[in-house]
Formats: C-alpha cells, sequence, structure tokens
C-alpha cells in the first residue's frame, strides 16, 4: 500500500512538474513576444509623431505663404482699382499686370460680373470661387495629414499599451507556475498551475486577435 501510494504520489508530483515547466516556457515565449510587439509599436507611434509634427511645420509654412501672397493680391488690387477709378489707363493697365498668375483668373471672372452695374456682383475678386490659393489647398491637405498621422499615433500607442498588459498578463503566469513548484502540497500546486493555465489560455486567446507589427 504505501508502495502504491508512494508511487502515486511520485507519478502526480511528475505530471505537476512537466505542467509547470510546459507553462513557464510558453509563457515566457508569450511575455518575450508582447514586449516584441509593444516596442515595435512604440516605434510606429514615434513614427507616426514624427509625421505628424513635420505635416503640420509644412501646414504653417503654406499657410504663411498664402497669407502673404493674399497681402499682395490684396495690395495691387486696391492699387488697381484706385488708378483705374481715376481713369489713369496707363497706371491701372501696370498694376494689372503684375497680378500674380492665381489671381488674374479671378479678376477677370469678377469684371465679368459687371460690378459697376450689377448690385448683386460680389464685392471684390477675393470672393470668386475663382480666387484659389495652390499654397492656401496644401496647407489644408498637410493640416489632414498631420491630424490623420496623430490618429494613428494614439491608435498605436493603445495597440503598444494593450501588449505591455498581456506582458503584465503573461508575467502573471510565470510567476504563479514558478512558485507552483515550491509548494510542498499538492492542491496548492493544483491552484496556482490551474490559475497560471487559466491565464495563459485567455492571455494567448487575446494576444491573438490583437494586430502584429512585423
Amino acid at each position: 500500500m504505501n508502495g502504491g501510494t508512494t508511487e502515486s504520489r511520485g507519478a502526480a508530483e511528475h505530471w505537476l512538474e512537466l505542467v509547470s515547466t510546459v507553462l513557464i516556457a510558453v509563457a515566457a515565449v508569450a511575455t518575450a513576444w508582447s514586449g516584441y510587439q509593444s516596442s515595435r509599436w512604440s516605434g510606429e507611434q514615434a513614427k507616426a509623431y514624427s509625421r505628424a509634427n513635420a505635416s503640420r511645420l509644412e501646414s504653417t509654412r503654406a499657410s504663411g505663404l498664402a497669407n502673404a501672397q493674399t497681402q499682395i493680391d490684396v495690395a495691387t488690387f486696391t492699387q488697381w482699382i484706385d488708378a483705374f477709378a481715376r481713369e489713369e489707363e496707363e497706371l491701372a493697365d501696370f498694376y494689372f499686370a503684375r497680378f500674380r498668375d492665381e489671381f488674374r483668373p479671378a479678376v477677370d471672372a469678377w469684371i465679368a460680373t459687371r460690378p459697376r452695374f450689377d448690385p448683386d456682383a460680389p464685392l471684390t475678386p477675393f470672393a470668386m470661387p475663382e480666387y484659389r490659393l495652390q499654397a492656401r489647398d496644401d496647407a489644408d491637405r498637410l493640416e489632414a495629414e498631420a491630424t490623420a498621422a496623430s490618429e494613428d499615433a494614439a491608435r498605436f500607442n493603445q495597440r503598444s499599451d494593450n501588449y505591455v498588459i498581456m506582458s503584465v498578463l503573461f508575467a502573471s503566469v510565470l510567476f504563479f507556475a514558478a512558485i507552483s513548484s515550491k509548494l510542498r502540497a499538492p492542491r496548492n500546486q493544483m491552484t496556482m498551475l490551474s490559475i497560471a493555465t487559466v491565464s495563459l489560455v485567455v492571455g494567448v486567446l487575446v494576444v491573438a486577435t490583437f494586430p502584429v507589427e512585423v
């Protein structure tokens, strides 16, 4: 009887030790994988923030250029309309010839509305749909790109955080599996291994749903 009991106890200890070893091995791999993915997503986050900052800088420059061009357009238009009103045709032609290429189509379209005779005509060429600045369009496009990059960075940061959380979970699996080998009572060992097993299975299933960055 004692021999059988001792043999059974030895077999149980052997299986508990085997399960503990397997759990530790799998949890170690899962922890390493989660840490690797966390660092990869952190890298993608940094790249996205860099793109956002670069796009915002370029957007600011383009917006400044658009503002400067608008000021030039306003200044030359004011001088032209003033010379035109004074019937100084030569001076008016001088200023008209110096309208920027982007501005002249808006002036032509505005003149075609006969603003001197049509009270419903736009007050200035700047209200015409033909008045478009490439620099302003570039600024808007770059700002949209910066916003999209910032959203990507926030999403990548969340993915990195998710992997960090799973690393902590897998570390707890390592703890429970390791401490089980230090316990004398088989029941306590099984309790620790059960907790470790459930945590590992849940963790692996959750991590399997996460996006992977390679």
